[in-house]
């Protein structure tokens, strides 16, 4: 069963260190670059995955400033533990967290469209393209 796992000193190497599949790395913002997002955007909450005490993968996600609106600003599972469900177990922990929060009803997300396996995860739950694109992030939204 998945958890999340606040990012410690303890933990801080094992999830820098994690990666995923040669053909996703150009999909994929390295998890030190969002730690240290995370330490000037102090909204950004970034989590370790975890399989009991084996960390699989990490995410992060946050209250956007610009908008007032949930967005998940990385998810990832290392290449070992990729195509066991976990990213799909993941996701819909992160989305039962954030729905347990009644003041908001959408979340948002950017993804490359090129990225089909995360895209079709998205829009197993029920995320769509709502027409904005970021740079070259295809903006995907959630209304719950």
């Amino acid at each position: 069963m998945v958890s999340f796992k606040e990012i410690t000193r303890d933990n801080f190497w094992d999830c820098i260190e994690l990666t995923v599949a040669k053909d996703q790395v150009s999909f994929v913002t390295s998890n030190a670059v969002s730690i240290a997002q995370s330490k000037i955007q102090p909204e950004c909450i970034p989590l370790a995955v975890y399989d009991d005490d084996i960390m699989i993968g990490f995410i992060m996600y946050c209250i956007d400033e610009d908008d007032g609106e949930y967005w998940i600003y990385r998810m990832m599972i290392d290449e070992k533990y990729q195509s066991k469900g976990y990213g799909k177990e993941s996701l819909e922990k992160l989305l039962d967290m954030i729905k347990q929060d009644n003041s908001h009803n959408k979340i948002f997300l950017g993804v490359h469209k090129e990225s089909t396996y995360a895209v079709v995860l998205y829009k197993r739950f029920g995320f769509d393209f709502n027409g904005q694109v970021f740079g070259s992030e295809y903006i995907m939204r959630l209304d719950y």
